[in-house]
């Protein structure tokens, strides 16, 4: 697995994402957030009135990228260990194989291939999971981004 934050680690610096759906499936949203310096620079955010979860975290990584400027290294962050994991791990399997699992289909291929697509075009993005709800500061304010787009749908 991609490496994570120290227990004691507060990035200042990166794309903090999150998504949810409540209940999941359901309503949900996602949330993006570039964040230098301690500073928001950008931050963009989205509902779906019928998704998942997985979808939603998936779409917010998707959003992050567009919010770094090209050839700026950044660490998108994800307190999904899901979506991590399928960009970092198991993504190159699934593609060797014509984007299927060894057991079946690809789940949110939709999102997926064209995520690690993205990041196979941005050699310079990085993406890293963070633990949630721990009082990670720009995690924690993802999440409520995420929460408010899902509540306004």
């Amino acid at each position: 697995m991609s490496p994570s934050l120290p227990p004691d680690g507060d990035p200042e610096d990166g794309v903090f994402t999150d998504g949810s759906a409540t209940p999941n499936p359901g309503p949900g949203g996602w949330a993006a957030v570039l964040v230098a310096g301690g500073a928001v620079v950008a931050e963009s955010s989205g509902a779906d009135p019928d998704t998942t979860n997985n979808r939603m975290e998936l779409l917010a990584l998707l959003h992050g990228i567009e919010l770094v400027p090209e050839g700026t290294p950044t660490v998108l962050y994800s307190d999904s260990q899901l979506a991590v994991r399928t960009v970092n791990e198991w993504a190159p399997g699934w593609e060797a194989r014509g984007w299927r699992r060894a057991r079946g289909p690809v789940e949110n291929l939709d999102l997926v291939r064209p995520l690690v697509e993205r990041l196979r075009e941005r050699p310079e993005l990085e993406v890293r999971w963070i633990r949630a709800h721990v009082g990670h500061r720009w995690n924690e304010y993802a999440d409520r981004l995420a929460s408010r787009a899902s509540a306004a749908n």
